[in-house]
């Protein structure tokens, strides 16, 4: 039997049906319910109390949390004007310590690092004094605004770095062991020697001293989620058994020990770790049967936990966040829409717990934080996680994404002005992942505060706008272009505005796309309220409506329409949408089919069978389920569907639709991947992976019982109506965006309709 801890698997077994009451255990539920824009318990007292780490007293105890500043930098690693302007704009909206991305200091040794040409797609403060104004007039900025800044160093990436350093430098990425790479796990990873770790550990001393003369406040080290920080301190990948370093903790302790040398007693160190992996609790005894996971039964306790966590204190650590999981359950570092809100709480709580019972203090004698993470983006649930002594500061990450000026509008009582993280992770980290850099689904600003101004400059000439279709992209564009002085009216044919977000967040992994539907119509009434817009629900516009309006431009935001298959039967079949917009259309249904394994079948699965009870099968005719969406929320779907017994049919192809079911072909060839695989990720479509097996075609007819069929297929632009305008000439200026343009994603549509309604 694989080992497992309890209160981790109870943890784990939950994250599945969150949202469901059971057993008399309301937790999460409960969670869910301060998980809107509410001030219940305004003001925030606890939230806005200082807070001292080792020398440093903070003005509030919120803390930018660390994302990937990939490709911020320029070729040489130094910070760019757009990493520069980034975080000031976090600074200036209040967060009281700003941590930086992730910094490797194991160039020339970690091979996964850099690229041909000595370049990286990561900041770099190791390379030469060529790159320290950069992150001296970063300190020096975040100063301006009363915040402080940590920089995030790694010592590595090891197995989770890119592994195309074979084929570009012909070397193997490292680990603290032979591991394979999470990428592709078929290429091993090669253990680094203990003069090269310790090579890496004098870095790391270095990196902080050069921090600490830059002006930076801390550092903070990158020990979870399987970087190579944790490589060489779990069992789980460290299997050495010869040398220092054999010992699990002493690579840990001997960084932090170096880098206390190398600084000073007052200079705060922050570390964050991962109570467990939780990799045997997530996938039990597959971890003994699965290539990539067969080496990683062995991993770190939650005892070992917080007894390093105890020996890293004494080494010189002054302040800890503490989560769960590695890259092999992404979804727990990473958690997506589909995990409970203040997922953590529990973890930052037994932590701080252990502290407090042993009266474990630091060097400079002060209680030791602990911050929590994950999820926690709404002001009354991360008050109130400070006020039940769940935690004593209080991570954001990509709330802060979203709305950089989440504490000052929290802070003020402006609560329902936040704009909402929606949980998609397509901009801030699958963006990078695809090779671009942080961005915002919700914010299009987001890194492109170099070039957009905080507010929009008024237009040199006020124009007559119509916007058609109240969508995200609709709505940005016409509050947009109506701040600029455009005399703008929005048109909409539903009764609400909010487009596919309206049948999007009715099921309750989706409360946060529900969450920016309300501030949508927020915004928007505001903007009728404060500006020159005109909001005309209820209002179809054909092209003879068009051209009455006299509109020296017109803006095309209707959206898309569902791709119904061309197969017999398919109008017997339920669109997702309409199904989830009303559901009353299951009735007696409890054997469905979707047919679309994307993100919206993905989730209509799920909403079908924890919310709904029902048994789903669903057909995709791709490869894989939900590709192109972040690994996280991938995982997350497919890894609890499979555990509530959903049937994926991947390389299937729909061929008729019955009263009894549906009829498909299905690529039965041993060649098919298993579409649940979650352990390691799709790659995307420009790497190559030359040990992958080649698919091969074996087709079998089959019939799939079901009482319901549902259409979730994609969607192709409902763009006819700006054909005829533009055929006609309806206006001197014709824009299509959004969905009508191409279907997408809130990403898309949000930056669309902001940027157009900039150039107007």
């Amino acid at each position: 039997m694989v080992k497992t801890d309890p209160v981790v698997q109870k943890w784990v077994d939950r994250y599945g049906d969150w949202f469901l009451e059971k057993d008399g255990e309301g937790s999460f539920t409960r969670l869910l319910k301060n998980a809107r824009m509410t001030k219940k318990l305004h003001p925030y007292t606890k939230l806005f109390s200082p807070i001292q780490i080792n020398g440093l007293t903070l003005k509030n105890r919120i803390i930018m949390a660390p994302i990937g500043n990939i490709s911020m930098g320029d070729e040489t690693g130094r910070p760019s004007e757009k990493m520069l302007q980034y975080f000031y704009e976090r600074a200036r909206g209040g967060a009281a310590l700003i941590t930086t991305g992730l910094v490797p200091v194991s160039h020339g040794i970690d091979n996964s690092i850099t690229e041909p040409g000595e370049l990286s797609y990561f900041p770099r403060i190791d390379r030469s004094r060529s790159v320290f104004a950069g992150w001296r007039d970063l300190a020096q900025g975040i100063h301006a605004f009363g915040s402080r800044i940590f920089i995030q160093l790694t010592p590595g990436l090891g197995r989770v770095g890119n592994p195309q350093c074979l084929l570009t430098k012909h070397r193997l990425p490292n680990s603290a062991s032979w591991n394979p790479s999470f990428y592709i796990p078929q290429i091993p990873c090669a253990p680094l020697s203990g003069g090269s770790l310790r090579k890496i550990i004098r870095s790391m001393g270095q990196a902080a001293a050069d921090a600490k003369t830059a002006g930076i406040d801390g550092v903070y080290l990158h020990g979870h989620e399987g970087y190579l920080l944790e490589q060489m301190t779990n069992g789980a990948f460290n299997r050495r058994i010869l040398g220092r370093y054999a010992h699990k903790e002493a690579f840990g302790i001997d960084c932090v020990r170096e880098i206390r040398k190398r600084t000073s007693p007052d200079f705060p160190v922050m570390y964050r770790i991962d109570l467990s992996l939780a990799l045997n609790e997530t996938y039990g005894e597959g971890m003994k049967t699965t290539g990539s996971l067969k080496k990683f039964v062995h991993g770190r306790t939650v005892t070992q936990t917080l007894e390093y966590m105890h020996n890293l204190v004494r080494a010189g650590v002054d302040i800890f966040d503490v989560d769960l999981g590695c890259y092999d359950n992404w979804w727990l570092p990473h958690p997506p829409a589909s995990m409970p809100p203040g997922c953590f709480l529990e973890v930052s709580a037994l932590v701080k717990n252990y502290f407090e019972e042993r009266n474990i203090l630091s060097n400079r004698g002060f209680p030791v934080p602990v911050a929590a993470v994950g999820k926690l983006g709404y002001p009354d649930l991360a008050e109130g996680a400070l006020r039940e002594g769940k935690a004593d500061a209080i991570m954001l990450g990509r709330p802060l994404l979203a709305d950089p000026q989440w504490p000052n509008k929290a802070y003020a009582g402006r609560v329902d002005e936040i704009c909402p993280c929606i949980g998609c992770q397509e901009g801030c980290l699958n963006e990078f992942i695809e090779g671009g850099h942080p961005q915002c689904a919700v914010n299009p600003r987001s890194s492109f505060e170099h070039v957009f101004s905080a507010l929009p400059a008024q237009a040199a000439r006020k124009k007559k706008v119509a916007v058609v279709g109240a969508g995200p992209a609709g709505i940005i564009c016409a509050v947009t272009a109506a701040k600029r002085g455009h005399q703008v009216t929005l048109f909409e044919k539903g009764t609400s505005p909010g487009g596919k977000l309206l049948p999007g967040g009715v099921a309750k992994i989706k409360y946060e796309a529900e969450n920016y539907r309300i501030y949508l119509e927020g915004l928007l009434k505001r903007a009728v309220t404060e500006s020159k817009l005109a909001y005309k629900p209820k209002t179809e516009l054909d092209l003879k409506g068009l051209k009455k309006l006299k509109a020296g431009v017109i803006v095309f935001a209707q959206g898309s329409r569902d791709t119904e298959p061309s197969v017999p039967g398919i109008g017997d079949a339920l669109r997702a949408v309409d199904l989830l917009a009303n559901p009353k259309l299951l009735e007696e249904a409890k054997t469905v089919a979707v047919i679309g394994g994307g993100t919206v079948g993905c989730e209509t699965a799920y909403w079908l069978r924890y919310e709904k009870n029902c048994a789903v099968t669903v057909v995709e005719m791709d490869k894989y389920m939900m590709n192109h969406a972040c690994t996280a929320n991938r995982g997350h779907l497919i890894h609890y569907l499979k555990k509530g017994g959903v049937s994926f049919l991947n390389c299937t192809r729909l061929t008729r639709v019955t009263k009894k079911g549906v009829e498909v072909v299905r690529n039965i060839s041993k060649t098919v991947p298993d579409p649940g695989v979650t352990w390691h990720p799709i790659l995307p479509e420009n790497v190559v992976n030359p040990l992958a097996v080649r698919l091969k075609l074996e087709e079998s007819p089959q019939t799939i019982p079901a009482d319901l069929v549902v259409i979730a297929a994609g969607g192709t632009p409902d763009n006819a109506l700006y054909r005829e305008a533009l055929e006609a000439l309806a206006a001197p200026e014709l824009y299509n965006i959004g969905d009508s343009f191409s279907p997408g994603r809130v990403l898309e549509a949000v930056r669309s309709g902001y940027r157009l309604a900039l150039d107007l």
